[in-house]
């Protein structure tokens, strides 16, 4: 027999209080007292009541819902790069435990970021969250002047960057680089990631930076963080320079590009090269040999990310720069 669905009226009676009381407490007012926000809480749970969340939103003003903005392809986000899992998997679960909604969204166009401004700008989000940005992207800086709670996963080159949840990504590089020198390594080259994106930059910047310490040349070639360019660069590095030993990959999907490259170049890992790659995604285990990475904590910067968020608009003061730190995973590839 099929049961009504429970109404304000029915929490009220079980719960003992007013409707009114029961509209407060759903709507999450303050101004109720903790035995009667108790009761109404118990009564939700025992009758099943779900609110209607139309009607919650006009008197509250929010959706509970939370945009996760990616900058790239939709070709790109549903690739074998683990990053773009990770986050939403890392987001999705700190908004699951809040009770919060996610919506995914993708934006790699100027016609793409206009239709997310007027989504925010309509607020059908509480806040957005903007992900693997290229460039200076012009999105966190619009939707921050709308007065929408923004935080990124970069920092947003320039002088003025929204609130952001990363990685010391420079730092990282540095240890991986090192790594490579402390094992007599002497010529090491770079494939860096895209320099329109503070990742690849950045691990750009490290690697420069540990040579430089080193006393010891550089060589750099760019890939876009996939397999085959990751491939490619290893094949023009070693077309400059026959002679490497060392190889810093600035992500570990481009690494597995690179150890098939050397593989079919004749070149032994790591007795000839050595390699280190930058993620620590699970394949890293499986390559051959097993890859020496550098850990970064992919599911902790969604939840971050998340949880920043939360933060923000719940008109609470953040951070404007949480920098995770990294740490080097040594396998047999260096």
């Amino acid at each position: 027999m099929h049961r009504p669905r429970p109404t304000l009226e029915s929490v009220a009676r079980r719960a003992g209080v007013s409707r009114a009381t029961v509209s407060r407490v759903v709507n999450g007012s303050t101004k109720v007292g903790e035995d009667s926000r108790e009761a109404v809480l118990s009564a939700i749970q025992e009758l099943g009541y779900i609110p209607n969340q139309a009607a919650r939103s006009l008197v509250t003003q929010r959706t509970d819902s939370f945009a996760l903005v990616l900058p790239e392809e939709p070709g790109r986000v549903f690739s074998d790069d683990r990053f773009f899992p990770g986050v939403v998997r890392g987001v999705s679960q700190e908004l699951e435990a809040a009770d919060k909604q996610l919506v995914l969204m993708m934006a790699r166009s100027a016609a793409s970021r206009d239709r997310i401004e007027r989504f925010a700008l309509a607020r059908h989000v509480d806040g957005v969250m903007v992900a693997s940005m290229h460039g200076a992207d012009p999105l966190p800086a619009a939707l921050a002047r709308m007065g929408i709670p923004v935080v990124c996963n970069e920092r947003v080159p320039g002088p003025a960057s929204p609130p952001y949840v990363g990685v010391d990504n420079a730092a990282g590089a540095a240890l991986a680089v090192e790594h490579l020198i402390r094992s007599g390594r002497t010529r090491v080259a770079t494939v860096a990631g895209p320099q329109d994106m503070v990742a690849g930059m950045d691990r750009l910047s490290g690697y420069r930076a540990a040579l430089d310490g080193a006393r010891l040349a550089a060589h750099v070639a760019v890939g876009d963080f996939t397999q085959e360019s990751g491939a490619v660069a290893m094949r023009e590095l070693l077309d400059r320079e026959p002679r490497l030993d060392g190889v810093f990959v600035a992500s570990d999907l481009m690494a597995i590009g690179v150890l098939r490259a050397l593989r079919l170049a004749g070149r032994r890992v790591p007795d000839d090269v050595a390699v280190v790659g930058f993620d620590d995604i699970e394949p890293a285990r499986y390559t051959e040999p097993p890859l020496t990475t550098v850990r970064q904590p992919i599911g902790g910067i969604g939840r971050r990310l998340a949880r920043q968020l939360l933060r923000l608009t719940a008109g609470e003061s953040i951070e404007p720069a949480l920098v995770l730190p990294t740490e080097l995973v040594i396998r047999e590839s260096a």
